[in-house]
């Protein structure tokens, strides 16, 4: 077992413990036993394992059970309204504590209805997918979905406890598996280049659930995003948190044109190719560098391409990233491994000029 501290700069959020293990049903009981009520938020694949943490916390505390849809299609208004419901009518108070048990989708509409629930109750998150373990999960990012956008609807708001349970990777599918890898070259690039040499020197072990290859890529994620995360929750300091979000201006784009069929990672991985080809159009990143997104993330079987007809349509989803201010799109790039930045104001013609680096 595995214990990475978040120590939080802000003064009204409190640090939080991720942990990774197996066989963590006591230690999530230690967290959640001061609470009189837990709430189990989790999708319909996930109903055995909420069963199974209910029962080891049923001496501890009342439970109440909340299935969702799954994946995407629980992120949305109309879900949280009916967490909302059910945690009325169990009676639920500022001293009581959501789970959240489940992929990204799960941790960031858990932690959301534990923002919102009284203006904030404690959530413990126990993320069962690769993508969640290193990313979703920690960092006390919340949001649900709109019309409009990815992750448009949100709150701040840390997690009392992260328990990733290393028993449900291989359970994973393993298009899943690999999608949530995307996420982990991403850290490799902007901040541990040891990453991306583990995945180099062998792409299958990486990969590989049972071994401990991904292991110390989990634990290697989850350290930067910890550190990056403590310093700068709230994504205020220029050059901190937002530079987390390498490969995602364009990847959150085509999971809105794709109608979320697209897995985040795999959305993700091209992305980092586009990102990398900005950086390199802009007159920074060696052509070494590039080629080096594209024969990690294919060594891994992750998509590096795109249509290059919906390129108008990615430009218009585009605009209602995250990162822009006012009219200008910000976009975040590396100068080399390890040296990222933020890139903003970008000529249009050499927008699509990456754009056609990826385009097929």
């Amino acid at each position: 077992m595995t214990r990475v501290v978040v120590e939080v700069a802000v003064p009204e959020a409190l640090g939080y413990q991720v942990v990774v293990g197996r066989d963590l049903g006591s230690s999530i009981g230690e967290v959640v036993s001061s609470s009189r009520r837990v709430a189990l938020i989790y999708p319909p694949d996930l109903a055995f394992k909420a069963a199974k943490l209910a029962g080891a916390l049923a001496d501890l505390v009342e439970i109440t059970l909340i299935p969702v849809p799954d994946a995407e299609q629980q992120k949305t208004a109309v879900v949280a309204a009916t967490c909302w419901e059910a945690l009325g009518t169990a009676g639920f108070t500022r001293t009581d504590t959501i789970v959240g048990i489940g992929g990204g989708a799960t941790t960031d509409l858990a932690g959301f209805v534990a923002a919102t629930w009284l203006r904030g109750v404690r959530i413990v998150h126990v993320p069962t997918t690769l993508l969640a373990m290193v990313d979703a999960s920690i960092g006390g990012k919340a949001g649900i979905n709109t019309a409009a956008g990815k992750n448009l609807v949100g709150a701040f708001h840390p997690p009392s406890a992260v328990f990733c349970d290393l028993d449900s990777l291989a359970t994973l599918p393993k298009a899943d598996l690999v999608a949530g890898l995307a996420e982990v070259v991403k850290v490799g690039f902007t901040h541990d280049s040891k990453i991306l040499s583990l995945i180099e020197s062998d792409p299958k072990l990486a990969a590989d659930p049972n071994g401990p290859v991904l292991v110390e890529l989990i634990e290697r994620s989850i350290t930067v995003k910890a550190s990056v995360v403590g310093a700068d929750l709230r994504e205020l300091l220029p050059g901190g948190r937002e530079i987390l979000n390498y490969g995602h201006t364009l990847g959150h784009a085509i999971e809105r044109l794709e109608n979320y069929g697209w897995r985040h990672g795999e959305a993700v991985s091209v992305g980092l190719v586009f990102a990398a080809e900005l950086g390199r159009a802009a007159g920074h990143l060696s052509d070494a560098t590039v080629d080096r997104h594209r024969s990690i993330l294919q060594s891994l079987s992750l998509p590096t391409t795109y249509p290059g007809a919906r390129w108008l349509d990615l430009l218009q989803a585009m605009q209602l990233d995250k990162k822009k201010r006012g009219d200008v799109l910000r976009f975040v790039v590396i100068d080399d491994v390890c040296k990222p930045r933020v890139l903003a104001g970008v000529d249009p013609e050499v927008l699509a000029a990456a754009y056609a680096e990826v385009s097929i």
